[in-house]
């Protein structure tokens, strides 16, 4: 991967269909990526951002084709990191389904969904490179680095808004995975309903953990397949906190294949698996009619790694 610099020089920036009613202050913070709120304020006072040509408060709303001044200011954006052409290909590939508002994507294990924390790219910014003529695209919401399966991502705002008021209900829009943890699960055991409690490390690592004041976290769960000392789960969140579905497991006494955050690695090393990857996979997605655009419910088959592992619950 490669990374190019541009100089910091005046934009022009033409307001589309998913800016049109937007305040200006809330435009630049979008448009402007790495430059302190402070000074995008100061920007608009001194009259550096125009609207077609001319001064504008913070609180102007934006209308369909107005032209938009943005002054000469080094933003993130200028340092671009650049995608390989292996990882271009490899998010071209993992394209299950297509349509005017919404890409979904069979995202493989090991790539994160968007950079930060040392990680330069991800899934939706190799996605905007490929796709260069999309003006807009979103991700709807996130999977773990190691997690693998259908992902969303939006190319219309107010499609991004309504899926994301979806996942909000908790019923209406469903994520369904496929888990292979240790242990022989209880048929019975269907639900865990325990709180979880997030904290972000000093390295910007995000854990999660049982906690009696946490949020209320409720996981369904299914037998699929098992042996002695493995079973294969689906598995359903039906609130979704930060690694439910893992945690959940591990306080269950049945930790996740491959998790190097909350699973069991003794266990993991005894298996001798070609690939130490997290056995969890976002497997079906089943996204109900909204306006124009119609219900949508799509499959993401297993990767080689994962594959592979259930032999060792058919031995």
């Amino acid at each position: 991967m490669n990374e190019t610099k541009a100089a910091p020089s005046v934009k022009i920036v033409p307001v589309d269909e998913n800016s049109v009613g937007q305040r200006v202050d809330n435009f630049l913070l979008k448009t402007m990526k790495g430059v302190p709120k402070s000074r995008i304020y100061r920007c608009v006072r001194k009259g550096e951002v125009r609207v077609n040509g001319k001064r504008v408060k913070a609180d102007t709303r934006l209308a369909l084709n107005d032209q938009v001044r943005i002054p000469p200011i080094r933003m993130s954006s200028d340092v671009t990191p650049v995608a390989s052409q292996g990882v271009m290909q490899l998010l071209e590939k993992a394209i299950l389904f297509e349509n005017d508002g919404l890409i979904i994507l069979n995202k493989p294990s090991g790539i994160a969904v968007h950079g930060g924390n040392g990680i330069s790219i991800g899934v939706i910014e190799g996605l905007r490179q490929l796709r260069p003529t999309d003006r807009f695209l979103e991700l709807v919401h996130r999977l773990d680095r190691d997690t693998s399966g259908c992902l969303m991502i939006s190319k219309k705002a107010s499609y991004l808004k309504q899926l994301q008021k979806l996942l909000q209900s908790k019923d209406k829009l469903e994520k369904h995975y496929l888990c292979l943890v240790h242990g022989r699960w209880p048929k019975r055991k269907q639900h865990v309903n325990l709180p979880l409690s997030k904290n972000v490390l000093a390295s910007g690592e995000r854990m999660s953990r049982v906690q009696a004041d946490g949020k209320a976290s409720l996981t369904e769960y299914q037998v699929l397949e098992q042996s002695q000392g493995l079973s294969l789960l689906a598995a359903r969140p039906v609130t979704g906190r930060t690694h439910q579905i893992r945690v959940h497991c591990t306080a269950s006494g049945y930790p996740i294949v491959g998790d190097n955050k909350y699973g069991n690695d003794q266990a993991d090393s005894a298996l001798k698996l070609n690939s130490r990857r997290l056995m969890l996979h976002a497997n079906r997605l089943v996204v109900p009619a909204i306006d124009k655009w119609p219900a949508v419910t799509v499959e993401a088959p297993l990767d080689d790694a994962f594959s592979n592992a259930l032999r060792f619950i058919k031995r």
